[in-house]
């Protein structure tokens, strides 16, 4: 609270100072903007309720659906594969990139550029098209004899396809954000660390890592509320994602919401809002867990803060003590 001191006079000059008396600053411009925050909410929520288009009873009978829910399942399976994968696969990627061997990193670079160069719509197809191009995969010795033989049409379902296209996009953008990460530690510490007779990759794994996620945390967790939504794209390949459940249920003539677009849709994005707030929630546990170290005091959590703002009241501090004239103790 922004407060104005007003400075009292003693009279003679001496004797302890009388208290100073605060008087809080006032701020009418806060008050008309929460005012104006207010009335646009309440005329928005009087809209949504009373407005029958939204039809809240379709909304209610599928939201819980044995359909949806299912589709949600397969979102969070997509998630949490895609994001494996491109965690795993990124980091690797990242090392190889700051590697000396020119190889590698000229391998890991082209990899990035190729992957985060392309739209990942475009890689779903691709991935889902994959036998058009190759009828068969070969593992064997090229030019040589052939190990195992696979039907392409087979191997590349459209969950696989799913997988490769997101897992494999988001390993590009992990790798960037990783190499931040790797390079944010000083040098200093791969040097100490280089003197105790440690390799390279025991560095990389004991000093280097562990301090480089602090940074690398926070874009990851964005990455994983970004892959949650991603996986709507999905759909054009016609794998029965959340997105995908809820259009199909809105399609046919049978369903009892049929052609309840709106509704629909509303159900699919309170499970998504849902989803991504369980999400941010984890990511800022994560966070303080490894911001230990590096603050002096961890942020509170926001069970800790809302009990703050419930029972503490900020009085004011107490004066210093003042000395007597004289200096005497």
């Amino acid at each position: 609270m922004d407060t104005v001191p007003l400075a009292t006079e003693q009279p003679g000059g001496a004797g302890r100072p009388e208290a100073i008396k605060a008087i809080p600053v006032r701020h009418p411009g806060r008050w008309v903007a929460a005012l104006v925050v207010a009335v646009g909410l309440g005329g928005l929520g009087y809209s949504m309720a009373t407005t029958k288009s939204y039809r809240w009873d379709i909304v209610g009978d599928w939201f819980t659906s044995r359909r949806v829910l299912d589709g949600l399942v397969a979102t969070l399976e997509l998630t949490v594969i895609a994001m494996a994968i491109g965690v795993v696969l990124g980091t690797v990627l990242a090392v190889t990139r700051l590697s000396p061997n020119p190889l590698l990193g000229s391998a890991s670079w082209l990899y990035i550029w190729f992957f985060r160069g392309t739209p990942v719509l475009v890689q779903l197809w691709f991935w889902y098209f994959f036998d058009n191009l190759y009828r068969h995969v070969v593992i064997g010795i090229p030019g040589g004899p052939a190990f195992f033989t696979f039907d392409a049409n087979s191997i590349i379902t459209p969950f696989v396809a799913a997988i490769l296209g997101l897992g494999l996009n988001e390993a590009a953008y992990m790798a960037e954000i990783v190499r931040a990460g790797i390079l944010s530690v000083d040098a200093g510490q791969t040097e100490a660390a280089q003197a105790l007779g440690m390799t390279r990759m025991q560095t990389m794994r004991r000093i280097v890592l562990p301090q480089a996620m602090r940074v690398i945390i926070p874009p990851t967790g964005n990455e994983t509320i970004s892959m949650l939504k991603t996986t709507s794209l999905v759909s054009v390949i016609a794998y029965a994602e959340l997105l995908y459940t809820v259009q199909l249920v809105y399609s046919s003539p049978a369903s009892t919401a049929a052609f309840q677009q709106i509704p629909l849709l509303i159900v699919a994005s309170i499970w998504y809002l849902i989803v991504t707030s369980v999400l941010t929630v984890g990511q800022y546990y994560l966070e303080r867990h490894f911001a230990r170290g590096a603050a002096r005091e961890l942020p509170p959590t926001p069970l800790q803060r809302f009990r703050r703002m419930l029972f503490t009241f900020h009085a004011q501090p107490p004066l210093p003590p003042v000395a007597p004239p004289g200096g005497a103790p």
